[in-house]
């Protein structure tokens, strides 16, 4: 049974939201060093068992690693049409996704796209230039800058409106890698995001780095494609760092700011199953 929230507390929740964001807005947030220090240490130990995980014979797919049953279910989903989406922590002694006055975001997600070989996705995910294309309304530019053998290096302009509309301008670079004929991955890691002081002007003058509102420090994504099953599944781990909530506002933000990196990564995965598929209905005769 769904539970009824009175009306004046609608009210009541709907006035701190008026009195809170904006204030959130306006206010710089400083990336701190023990932040960084932290998050390359989550970083650091996630990417070993990301590593680890594709050596031959490793866990390729996530959910491959499920509950005998529930693995079974998962990839019904998949073939039926889902995204999966998943939150995740990496979780040794020593090491917590809890950074000081920063929040990171751990998620995992799946797709699968029928009918098409691993050279046709490949094609689409490895295209920098189109970006823009593939993920708008999030991506609003992207280019390539460099390409040496498998190393890429790109940028991107990202686009949010939650709380307020922010424009980021952003530079990656991405390894591509090969465990077997059929299965490939990349490893694409944030070297630059800023954030523009005027988002109807993302040509316009920026914030410092890690002196803005803190809305997005780091981006990282692990990209993972498999054929089999007549198609391709495509996976993708993202970990990304924001600032941190004020104290006492944790019960409100949080639930509506860890949200928006898993709708983007849902987004994402949808949007590339989409193209690889028109992509290769237009070539069809």
């Amino acid at each position: 049974m769904a539970v009824q929230i009175p009306p004046l507390w609608k009210r009541a929740v709907a006035l701190v939201f008026c009195l809170i964001i904006p204030s959130l807005n306006s206010t710089a947030a400083q990336l701190k060093q023990e932040t960084i220090t932290a998050f390359d240490k989550y970083v650091a130990a996630t990417e070993a068992r990301i590593n680890s995980e594709l050596l031959p014979g490793g866990l390729f797919l996530y959910v491959d690693g499920l509950p005998i049953e529930t693995m079974k279910s998962s990839y019904e989903r998949l073939r039926n049409g889902e995204v999966l989406v998943e939150k995740r922590q990496t979780k040794i002694p020593g090491v917590s996704s809890g950074v000081p006055d920063g929040m990171v975001h751990h998620w995992v997600g799946i797709v699968f796209i029928p009918g098409v070989t691993l050279a046709q996705v490949l094609s689409i995910a490895q295209d920098y230039d189109r970006r823009s294309d593939l993920y708008k309304p999030e991506v609003t530019a992207s280019h390539l800058i460099s390409h040496q053998g498998d190393d890429y290096r790109f940028f991107l302009r990202l686009y949010q409106k939650r709380f307020t509309t922010v424009v980021f301008n952003t530079e990656y670079v991405t390894h591509w890698g090969k465990v077997d004929p059929r299965k490939v991955y990349s490893h694409c890691i944030s070297t630059k995001i800023t954030e523009v002081k005027d988002s109807d002007r993302p040509d316009g003058e920026e914030w410092p780095v890690g002196r803005d509102r803190g809305y997005l420090w780091r981006l990282n994504t692990y990209w993972r494609f498999a054929e089999k099953d007549g198609g391709v599944y495509m996976q993708c781990e993202a970990l990304s760092l924001t600032r941190d909530i004020p104290f006492g506002l944790g019960w409100l933000l949080k639930p509506l700011v860890t949200k928006i990196p898993r709708e983007s990564l849902n987004r994402a995965l949808g949007q590339t199953r989409t193209a690889v598929l028109e992509k290769k209905k237009a070539a069809t005769p």
